[in-house]
């Protein structure tokens, strides 16, 4: 009589082995397959949408790098300096307002509401930010124009 019950416990553990795992592996493939029906549906996860900004955005990076480089190897870099009357920026001989466009973006890293964007409107090969517009602290500073033909960016922090 004990014999028998331990041979049936024995019987028992082997199916129970075998169906636990059947049943482990289908609820995960079901779990999978729920998944994969939910994101293709569900309207929240337009991800459509996210790789086309995403490939736009990079294009963008792309661009910005190329800018950089441009304003590397040129043979003069542009230099910023603090003046009484506010931030100088001095483009190299050669740079005047016929032949150069852009802006020069300030960002605030500890208040977004302060940053501003300037149209690049050169007298004499240099541009003025007024003091009264530059509170004191760090600003980063993107720098970009255009100059026969060629895009150029230049990228600096300063503590004003």
């Amino acid at each position: 009589h004990h014999v028998v019950i331990n041979k049936l416990k024995k019987k028992n553990m082997k199916i129970n082995w075998g169906t636990g795992i059947v049943i482990a592996i289908v609820a995960f493939i079901s779990f999978i397959m729920f998944f994969v029906v939910t994101m293709t549906t569900s309207h929240n996860a337009n991800h459509d949408l996210v790789t086309e900004e995403y490939y736009k955005a990079e294009l963008g990076y792309q661009k910005e790098i190329d800018a950089e480089k441009n304003a590397q190897i040129a043979p003069t870099q542009i230099q910023l300096k603090n003046s009484p009357e506010g931030l100088l920026i001095l483009f190299p001989e050669g740079y005047n307002d016929t032949n150069v466009t852009g802006t020069v973006s300030l960002y605030r890293p500890s208040n977004k509401n302060l940053d501003f964007d300037l149209p690049i409107s050169l007298s004499d090969s240099h541009l003025l930010i007024p003091d009264n517009q530059l509170l004191d602290g760090r600003w980063d500073i993107k720098i970009f124009w255009k100059h026969e033909g060629k895009d150029f960016l230049h990228k600096e922090s300063i503590t004003f």
